[in-house]
């Protein structure tokens, strides 16, 4: 008997379409993004219009109430120390690592042995730095009193860390201390980019060195700059440890930025719906700071 022409063979099993492959691979990490980030960044922002304390169970819905509060309270100046320290430590590492990196891209005498030199302050822990530059700064027996002392600018002691004029600059220095070799390394894989062919030309046209910077060097190298200054400025405007380290946020609350704000709301006022509520808040200028990088980003990848 022979098998009718129009009869359908049977399948061995189904094929994946593509898109449910790839949400199968996706499946156990989209899983882990939502236990680990979505949820508690839910269940946060929900505690920001609850009165809720870190000791105290229970917890009683009070609306806006908190940020209102938070608003009412040191949101403005805590936003002014944060930009004066968001902006002091990512202008001076950036200068300082540009200004490093044209020079060891110029081909200086010992620049491998540079290069490495200037990372060693990356590769150290956050914290150590603070407490090494604590004894930096330290006015009984600190070295820089005691260098300045021997040069003759101060006649006594200065306590770097205990006076609010000088705290946040004391501050600000550490944090550059520490961020300026990743900018160096940055700038100089940049630098590296731009065709030495585009210096020689402009050289035999007259042009001098700071000519030559800003039509030849500037141009190539300005689109990582942009992305090195805006990621910088990201991560100081949530930066923590340095700040707690050194000043805990004081003297008189001078050092004191968002970061440091929320964490005493929490953990020293026991005030968790305060401390949410402000924390969105600051949420809200990360946002627009993470977005006008991806927007800038996007603009130099098309380019």
């Amino acid at each position: 008997m022979t098998p009718l022409i129009g009869a359908a063979r049977p399948r061995r099993g189904e094929r994946l379409s593509n898109t449910a492959f790839a949400l199968l691979l996706t499946l156990p990490g989209m899983a882990l993004f939502a236990a680990i980030v979505c949820y508690p960044l839910i269940a946060s922002l929900v505690t920001g219009f609850f009165e809720q304390s870190l000791v105290l169970p229970g917890r009683s819905f009070v609306g806006l109430s908190n940020y209102r509060e938070a608003l009412q309270g040191d949101f403005w100046p805590v936003l002014r120390q944060t930009a004066v320290f968001t902006l002091g430590a990512t202008a001076i590492p950036f200068v300082l690592g540009f200004a490093l990196a044209l020079a060891l891209n110029s081909g200086i005498r010992g620049s491998g042995f540079l290069r490495g030199l200037f990372l060693f302050p990356w590769v150290i822990p956050g914290v150590v730095v603070s407490f090494l530059w604590m004894w930096i700064f330290n006015a009984n027996y600190g070295v820089l009193n005691g260098v300045l002392t021997r040069l003759g600018l101060i006649e006594e002691s200065v306590g770097w860390l205990g006076e609010p004029g000088t705290a946040m600059l004391a501050v600000i220095v550490t944090k550059s201390w520490a961020s300026f070799p990743w900018i160096m390394v940055m700038m100089l894989a940049a630098l590296q980019t731009v065709p030495r062919e585009l210096h020689e030309a402009a050289a035999v046209d007259g042009s001098g060195a700071i000519r030559r910077f800003f039509t030849v060097t500037w141009p190539g190298v300005r689109g990582v700059a942009a992305i090195a200054i805006l990621l910088e400025f990201i991560w100081n405007f949530q930066h923590f440890d340095t700040i707690y380290v050194l000043t805990g946020g004081g003297p008189a609350g001078s050092t004191e930025t968002f970061a440091v704000a929320v964490y005493r709301e929490a953990f020293h006022g026991f005030d968790l719906g305060r401390a949410t509520a402000l924390g969105g808040l600051w949420m809200v200028l990360l946002l627009g700071l993470v977005g006008l990088y991806l927007r800038m980003f996007e603009r130099e990848t098309d380019r």
